[in-house]
């Protein structure tokens, strides 16, 4: 049974930095974690699940959303079935559940892969709350 555990919320002030993790176990047989691209994406109250950064499958490929480009940096260590997300600058906006998710497609999509309905596996999320 696949499992993404995510750790890393926390409640910080405008400008400050946090680095979620998320570890990824159980994939199915004759599949590796290095065999999923993976993402992070956030829902804040009240609002839809949105998609923040995706990782191509050994890493050399990322995508952002335009409002954590410059501020986020997604990364993987494929070796320790690991996501991370550093998130530097952070602002009141940056406020949501934030939840990995792992997909298997054909290809690197560039923008597509920030849409949910690419991932069929996901975390139960972490809370990051950023107060002004």
């Amino acid at each position: 049974q696949v499992q993404l555990v995510e750790s890393g919320g926390d409640s910080v002030q405008t400008g400050g930095s946090l680095r979620l993790s998320c570890a990824g176990s159980g994939f199915p047989y004759s599949t590796y974690y290095s065999d999923y691209y993976m993402a992070w994406f956030r829902q804040a109250p009240g609002k839809e699940r949105a998609g923040v950064a995706a990782i191509s499958l050994r890493g050399g490929i990322t995508v952002y959303t335009d409002a954590v480009k410059g501020r986020f940096t997604i990364s993987r260590d494929n070796a320790k079935g690991t996501l991370f997300l550093q998130m530097d600058s952070l602002k009141p906006e940056d406020t949501a559940v934030y939840y990995c998710a792992a997909g298997r497609m054909e290809r690197w999509g560039g923008p597509t892969m920030l849409l949910a309905k690419n991932y069929m596996y996901w975390g139960q999320g972490t809370q990051v709350t950023v107060s002004s």
